[in-house]
């Protein structure tokens, strides 16, 4: 059990939440100043999960025994998480063990080609662009003639120059975006040393990724929107979006134009 991210995790949780958000029957706690912060106080999460105030202040300083699946299940439900927020809780307890990279499915790889003049790619849970089709190559670059170590969706943007920007006034939404992806993926595989080294580059590099790694936010953003300045047909306001696929650790990313656009007019000069 990582213990100090558990607790970071469940400590942001209940700062996220706001005072509405307890349930009527839940009382506040006696002999309490006004409330300091917008966050719960610890006493009402405790009260809403059933476990003692006591367990769950050394839950929140990396103190506390493992806790069981029930206890986490009741932490969940107080705390309003998300299926994906569930699943990474479960993760820093030791509920679930490591992931295993897996090859890429086959039948992933029939659904890239089948996407036809739609720009696909494949990423795993590193970012590492793993496969493509021959609409992403034209509209992006030529995947394979990149190093390997450039193969990766976060290093994009430094690959490609000021081919693929993020869409005026969405700027801090691909790295939240990035954040939330690479704490799943260090929960998933917390021994994988060049995740690590890439978590810690990006936070070097960028003050707004390390304000997103220390967020702790794990719920997925499904679209994000992308301006692309492409040689031949020129600015390109598209919607990034992504798909986990199922059974799968490998998630899926698709550049989609809104219909009657110009850029959706001008994908079909794509191939």
């Amino acid at each position: 059990m990582s213990s100090a991210d558990l607790a970071d995790f469940l400590r942001r949780r209940r700062e996220s939440l706001r005072p509405e958000h307890v349930p009527a029957g839940v009382a506040a706690p006696p002999g309490r100043r006004a409330r300091r912060t917008p966050g719960l106080r610890r006493e009402e999460v405790a009260a809403q999960a059933g476990v003692s105030v006591n367990y769950y202040e050394r839950l929140e300083r990396g103190r506390a025994p493992r806790p069981s699946p029930q206890v986490l299940a009741a932490l969940g439900r107080a705390l309003r998480l998300t299926d994906a927020e569930h699943e990474h809780l479960a993760r820093l307890a030791g509920q679930i063990p490591p992931s295993t990279r897996a090859p890429v499915p086959d039948d992933a790889r029939r659904l890239l080609d089948g996407l036809g003049a739609i720009p696909a790619y494949l990423v795993d849970e590193r970012q590492d662009i793993v496969a493509w089709n021959r609409a992403a190559t034209a509209l992006l670059t030529d995947f394979a003639q990149l190093p390997a170590e450039d193969r990766n969706a976060l290093k994009l943007p430094s690959v490609l120059g000021t081919l693929c920007t993020a869409a005026p006034g969405s700027e801090g939404e691909f790295l939240k975006h990035t954040a939330a992806q690479l704490r799943t993926a260090s929960a998933r595989y917390p021994t994988d040393r060049g995740l690590g080294e890439l978590i810690n580059d990006l936070a070097a590099r960028s003050p707004e990724f390390a304000a997103a790694w220390r967020a702790h936010d794990v719920r997925p953003r499904l679209a994000l929107r992308k301006r692309l300045h492409h040689p031949e047909l020129g600015r390109l306001d598209l919607d990034l979006r992504t798909l986990q696929l199922p059974s799968s650790s490998h998630q899926l990313a698709m550049y989609t134009a809104e219909p009657g656009s110009p850029a959706a007019r001008a994908f079909t000069h794509l191939l």
